[in-house]
């Protein structure tokens, strides 16, 4: 069987269904569009080509530079060394200093081709009127430490924020402080909730 657009090919009454259904969401998509072109050159837009380019350009144009750290190689690699090199890589980011984080080792998993060593990094910000924060943000950090790859390799590093599924690799992707706050602004109003 070939993939096309509409699905997969064959004469199946289900798959036939399935291309109706795929043809009028298609239309359907179309018509949202056009309504949406329609209505902004209706305000006085005589073209959406600069909304085009102007979207093009604040995507692909960031001349952010994402900051990383030299990591440790497998032949190098410890918990402590690792603790470190996190504590190393936080400090590239840019946050407020009322900020403060604590990193700890929760374990290692082990299984036939490498040894993955997971650690939480707790950020909170207390204050005078409350010391102990009503809430926390953890950035949870894996090393995978491969058993087959050459000692001088680095270690591979990635990292998930609490309650997000996407993972990030240092040096690929920016920080954003807004991204700790809102997890603890969502459990500080789950806590209201109760």
């Amino acid at each position: 069987m070939k993939m096309e657009p509409g699905g997969w090919l064959n004469d199946s009454p289900d798959i036939q269904f399935q291309d109706t259904y795929y043809d009028e969401a298609n239309e359907l998509v179309d018509s949202v569009i056009e309504a949406a072109v329609k209505q902004l050159e209706q305000q006085g837009f005589t073209s959406t080509s600069h909304l085009e380019q102007q979207s093009r350009q604040a995507t692909f144009t960031d001349n952010f530079n994402v900051k990383n750290i030299e990591w440790l190689s497998i032949g190098d690699f410890s918990v402590e060394k690792a603790d470190e090199k996190i504590n190393e890589f936080l400090k590239t980011w840019d946050y407020e200093l009322s900020w403060l984080n604590c990193t700890d080792f929760l374990g290692s998993e082990e299984s036939e081709f490498d040894v993955r060593y997971r650690f939480r990094v707790r950020w909170s910000i207390p204050t005078r009127r409350k010391p102990i924060p009503r809430a926390t943000a953890c950035i949870y950090f894996t090393f995978v430490v491969s058993k087959i790859k050459p000692k001088t390799f680095p270690v591979d590093v990635y990292y998930v924020f609490e309650t997000n599924r996407l993972v990030h690799r240092p040096g690929k992707s920016r920080f954003r402080e807004q991204w700790l706050k809102d997890i603890i602004e969502r459990k500080v109003m789950m806590l209201q909730n109760i």
